[in-house]
C-alpha cells in the first residue's frame, strides 16, 4: 500500500510540486486486537512486517500507541496495541487524507 495514493500534491510559488503531509488517523481499539509487550530491537516496522506482512504499514502500529516520532524503535516492556484490521486503518487513512 502506498499511503501517498491519496495525499494531494500542491503547487508552491516558484512551481515547485510537493505533496502535503499525511494525517495519521486515530485508530479505534476493538475486541480483535492484539497486545504484545515489546522486546529488545523491536520497531514499528518489523512489527508491521511480522503481523500485516507489509513493513510500509508501520504508522498502523504506531497511531495506535503513543508514538515518538524521533525513533521507529520501540521501548522494551511496553504494551503495544495491534489493530486487528489493517483494512480499516486504511480506509481511515484515505477518508482523513482525500477530503483536505
Amino acid at each position: 500500500m502506498n499511503r501517498y495514493t491519496n495525499i494531494d500534491t500542491a503547487t508552491s510559488e516558484t512551481g515547485k510540486i510537493f505533496r502535503r503531509n499525511p494525517i495519521y488517523p486515530s485508530i479505534p481499539p476493538t475486541a480483535e486486537d492484539l497486545y504484545i509487550i515489546s522486546s529488545i530491537g523491536d520497531r514499528y516496522d518489523t512489527l508491521a512486517l511480522r503481523f500485516y506482512g507489509d513493513p510500509k504499514l508501520w504508522w498502523i502500529i504506531a497511531s495506535s500507541n503513543n508514538f515518538n516520532k524521533t525513533s521507529l524503535v520501540l521501548e522494551p516492556g511496553v504494551q503495544i496495541r495491534i489493530p486487528a484490521s489493517k483494512q480499516q486503518a486504511i480506509e481511515l487513512f484515505n477518508s482523513v487524507n482525500s477530503s483536505r
